[in-house]
């Protein structure tokens, strides 16, 4: 694939990912658009197909490189558009700050967090954010329905992981490699709405 090739790509993806893409692109890049033909070819037309990395995973680590490089200008706004695009939540994208400080140190994360401040209101994003869905899937299930008590109870062991901004499975394990119950949980709002359970036939 020609670079003109990806960079077509990357540019279809972005435009995909947050509206007016294409027109942001054009904007940035307007002084230096074979800045532009390489970053957008490389960032989204090969690094975003990769698929060793879901696209949540992939936004979450551009991010944590955002901070630590000290980048709160256009890349930390961009990423954080991708990142909601993708299905990272609010509350995610500011843990990745937190995890972030540690790592970098605390005057980039701080920097970071100021800009998010900003970035959030406009946005329309609350500020702080609520909790992310794995944080309120974790609450519940320390005092669940009964129904999903009664599986916990059969297969006390779980691995809980966010698939988006308002998902999560929880895996529940007895003493089996293989789950004896999956969980689809549905969260709005800081409240988990809905539980599905399946199991395997």
């Amino acid at each position: 694939m020609t670079m003109d090739d990806l960079h077509d790509r990357g540019r279809e993806t972005f435009a995909g990912l947050v509206d007016g893409g294409a027109e942001r692109l054009d904007a940035l890049f307007a002084t230096v658009p074979a800045l532009g033909e390489l970053a957008v070819g490389t960032v989204y037309g090969h690094l975003h197909e990769r698929p060793a990395l879901d696209a949540r995973t992939r936004e979450a680590a551009t991010l944590a490189a955002i901070v630590a490089a000290g980048m709160v200008g256009p890349p930390l706004s961009v990423h954080l558009r991708t990142g909601l695009a993708s299905g990272l939540s609010p509350a995610e994208i500011c843990e990745v700050v937190v995890q972030t400080a540690a790592f970098a140190g605390f005057p980039r994360a701080v920097s970071a967090a100021d800009q998010l401040n900003r970035l959030f209101e406009g946005h329309g994003l609350p500020i702080p954010p609520p909790p992310s869905p794995r944080e309120v899937v974790l609450t519940y299930l320390a005092e669940p329905e009964a129904e999903v008590a009664e599986v916990l109870g059969e297969f006390p062991r779980t691995e809980v992981q966010a698939t988006g901004p308002d998902r999560v499975l929880v895996s529940c394990f007895g003493d089996a490699p293989v789950p004896g119950a999956v969980l689809h949980c549905a969260v709005t709002g800081g409240e988990v709405t809905s539980v599905t359970v399946f199991r395997p036939s």
